[in-house]
């Protein structure tokens, strides 16, 4: 008996017949020998036997079912209950309408009547199951992701497009879970760790939609999209995923994050839907306090925006889109001021959106770490500028440019600087470097010994904004600087302020026990003007002398 329990077979189909009467059971093979391998079974008990030892390889079973030990009803059941069985496809053999009902009802694929008169018509039935089965498998194939028994993506894809046409008015949502890093996983614990990593998601996304009619896939690696009726409950749902991995014996601390587009405009196309819910996903990549975020048109189209400013800069410093524009700074020591310097601005006249305010594409240069390239162009160009005019009008115009945090971290920063000084025939007093208050405030130490190198190579360093960052009293006495500038907002209300203008009164103060000058910015007004040079405040810059001005207009205030 063993031995047709462990069937090999290269070519032709296996198609188990169970019937308990020998003589049913030799007229079916002789029909089928020919093109098919043939079992049999002689009631469902050993039937049941012969399916699981080659559930693999069976293509048809050929069921009676009035039969001892155990029906073919029982057997029916049996199948149905379990998966990996439920697949192989019945046909009953039976003579009673009835039971022809009945069994297809409980999973039968056909039934053949008997008596097994019409050879020919039982061949074309078999073969006609045999090959349904075979293409549902291949669909089945190509629907279910092989490691986690989702959808495939394509599939779901097409899953979808069906459920918005029987269900054209219902609101849903697109959802996509990601995972931080998870190729640590696979690094740490395996590969073979790592496929049960995403099962076990697989699994809770199961159990999410248990009770929905809601769909999943896992789209590739370690992303899955889930599409569902519209519901609000999205910190819940992340709670029961991540239930499933907390679950696991060893917990490698897996941080799922979800990016949902909720009551998903039908207007777009499924696959733009999961491009907006995989977006807002990405913008949780790194953030430990916030695992959960919903797409929002108004914050997207920003993000967009954002994504175009850096996606267009290399080409707009390429083709000077870039303008540098210069603000005077004025002496007012003397009974009339006169302009003494100026500050390096940097303005974007993006050739198709126009001109772009510094506060968008500025911070955003900033966070990403392009700046320093903006930074260097504008050292350039503003080297470039000050011996156009010294050669022009035999004057030198110190003009001072923004040193940003990021730029402290280039280990050529200071060959950089000396060598625009060299190409233009200017000296470390033409050219003035400001750096912000707050920049001293992260890896002070670093930035100390950098700013101190610069010193060292003659190069005078400006502490802008001042009083708006963090650095305490005490670090005073260590940091490296020339000169205070005093931050605008101090300037702003000082003249309506009693409290703003004391702040000014002791950042003079501090400023004259360290021995350094102070330079004021964003003065708008003529009070704000006289406040400051009763104070002993030598130099002043802002819209009240004059607003930051193209180098051609600037050159206008040189000529006079």
């Amino acid at each position: 008996m063993a031995s047709k329990y462990n069937y090999n077979t290269e070519l032709k189909r296996v198609v188990l017949i169970v019937d308990d009467e020998m003589i049913n059971r030799e007229l079916l093979g002789f029909m089928l020998k020919n093109d098919y391998d043939v079992l049999y079974a002689e009631n469902g008990a050993e039937a049941l036997e012969i399916i699981k030892a080659n559930k693999k390889l069976l293509s048809l079973v050929l069921l009676d079912l009035i039969m001892p030990e155990m029906d073919g009803f029982e057997l029916l059941g049996i199948l149905k209950s379990e998966p990996e069985l439920s697949q192989i496809p019945v046909v009953v053999l039976t003579s009673e309408e009835t039971a022809e009902v009945k069994s297809l009802r409980m999973g039968a694929a056909d039934f053949i009547k008997k008596p097994y008169n019409m050879p020919e018509v039982i061949l074309a039935r078999i073969s006609r199951i045999i090959e349904l089965n075979e293409g549902r498998f291949i669909i089945r194939s190509a629907a279910q992701d092989e490691l986690t028994g989702l959808f495939t993506k394509d599939f779901f894809f097409e899953y979808a497009q069906l459920e918005e046409r029987y269900h054209p008015d219902r609101e849903s949502d697109a959802i996509v879970i990601n995972s931080d890093r998870f190729h640590l996983v696979n690094e740490l614990y395996g590969r073979d760790f790592g496929d049960e990593i995403l099962k076990a998601i697989a699994q809770g996304i199961d159990n999410i939609l248990e009770n929905s009619k809601g769909i999943a896939c896992r789209a590739e690696a370690d992303t899955f999209m889930i599409y569902c009726p519209h519901r609000a409950d999205y910190d819940e749902l992340m709670d029961k995923i991540c239930s499933v991995l907390s679950d696991m014996s060893v917990n490698p601390r897996v941080r799922l994050r979800m990016g949902v587009y909720p009551n998903a405009d039908k207007a777009l196309t499924i696959e733009q839907r999961f491009d907006k819910a995989t977006s807002v996903c990405n913008t949780l990549r790194g953030n430990y306090t916030k695992r959960v975020a919903l797409y929002d048109e108004e914050q997207n189209s920003k993000d967009v925006y954002f994504e175009r400013l850096i996606n267009d800069m290399a080409s707009s410093l390429e083709n000077k889109d870039f303008k540098v524009y210069f603000q005077p700074k004025y002496n007012i020591t003397g009974d009339e001021p006169y302009l003494c310097s100026a500050e390096a601005l940097i303005r974007w006249n993006h050739p198709e959106l126009g001109m772009i305010s510094p506060g968008d594409f500025i911070p955003l240069f900033e966070t990403n770490g392009l700046v320093s390239h903006l930074d260097y162009y504008v050292w350039q160009e503003a080297g470039a500028r000050i011996k156009e005019w010294k050669d022009k009008y035999g004057k030198t115009v110190p003009v001072s440019v923004n040193v940003s945090r990021i730029d402290m971290y280039d280990p050529e920063i200071k060959s950089k600087l000396l060598k625009i000084l060299d190409d233009n025939d200017l000296t470390t007093d033409d050219l003035l470097l400001e750096i912000t208050e707050s920049a001293y405030s992260e890896d002070a130490g670093q930035i100390i010994e950098v700013i101190n190198g610069l010193r060292d190579a003659g190069f005078k360093i400006e502490m802008d904004d001042f009083g708006s960052g963090y650095s305490s009293l005490n670090m005073l006495t260590e940091l490296p600087i020339d000169v205070l500038k005093l931050d605008m907002i101090f300037v702003r209300n000082m003249h309506k302020d009693e409290k703003a203008l004391r702040l000014v009164e002791l950042i003079k103060e501090i400023a004259t026990f360290l021995s350094v000058p102070i330079v004021a910015e964003g003065v708008e007004e003529e009070q704000q003007c006289k406040l400051l040079k009763n104070l002993g405040c030598e130099i002043i810059q802002g819209y009240y002398f004059s607003k930051p001005l193209p180098h051609e207009e600037f050159e206008e205030l040189l000529k006079k």
